[in-house]
């Protein structure tokens, strides 16, 4: 294990802090009007009385931007995580199917699995994760038979009382970013580089999320609005529920 140093951090967030804001950019710039509608509950639109284009338009698309963002930001984090890791313990990205990062620790292969926050995932997803675990555990001992092995679902946010889950550890926030690092304080010492040119990078993309929220009002009212320019609801929920209804528009 070697001592953490900040510098590197601070130089690593600087320079790849413009990846999650460029993806941010590409993701609302690739997006398809009908696509959003079709992931959105439109009833839920309907109960809330959203009665104009541009408010409707903006509500789908910020429903969507705030959990894509959060999908983003977290693989972003993800690589972070393991760019930390490798300068303190020669860590490593895995290429094994569900797992995230490697890494050797007084004679122990962690092998560790990352999301964003605590509640991440249902049964099926966490019994999924579990599989995963043990189909890893399989593929080290087959080279390493002797090897002792923990699996780390590492949280990259959040609290968790109680990390022992019986067949794998569940660690989160300062108790994750310590267990990869040693350096206890590291989930506070991230916040103040995460910020690098915060501003400019948001304006840059307000900017292009203005384009789209401008392009969708006229496209929705062009293909969702009656003559009378109210809202055809009926049109918006076959598109999003009929079971005829397949395509886009």
């Amino acid at each position: 294990m070697k001592q953490l140093n900040l510098e590197d951090v601070v130089k690593y967030v600087e320079q790849n802090i413009e990846v999650f804001h460029v993806r941010r950019i590409q993701s609302l710039e690739s997006l398809k009007l009908g696509k959003i509608i079709k992931r959105k509950n439109p009833y839920l639109f309907k109960a809330k009385n959203i009665r104009t284009s541009e408010d409707i338009v903006k509500s789908l698309l910020d429903a969507h931007l705030s959990s894509n963002e959060e999908t983003l930001f977290g693989d972003w984090l993800e690589e972070l995580a393991i760019f930390i890791n490798t300068k303190v313990f020669n860590g490593w990205k895995s290429g094994i199917p569900g797992i995230d990062l490697e890494f050797d620790d007084a004679g122990i292969r962690n092998i560790v699995t990352i999301k964003s926050g605590p509640n991440w995932g249902n049964s099926s997803q966490i019994k999924k994760m579990r599989e995963d675990f043990k189909t890893a555990t399989k593929t080290i001992r087959t080279s390493h038979s002797k090897i002792h092995i923990r699996a780390i679902n590492g949280c990259c946010y959040g609290q968790n009382k109680y990390p022992e889950k019986g067949d794998y550890l569940k660690l989160c926030g300062q108790d994750f970013w310590q267990f990869i690092s040693g350096n206890e304080n590291l989930y506070l010492d991230l916040i103040e580089p995460l910020g690098h040119k915060a501003k400019e990078k948001n304006d840059k993309y307000y900017d292009a999320y203005v384009g789209v929220i401008n392009q969708f009002t006229k496209e929705f009212a062009n293909s969702f609005c009656l003559d009378n320019g109210q809202i055809d609801w009926n049109s918006i929920v076959m598109l999003n529920s009929s079971s005829l209804s397949i395509g886009e528009k």
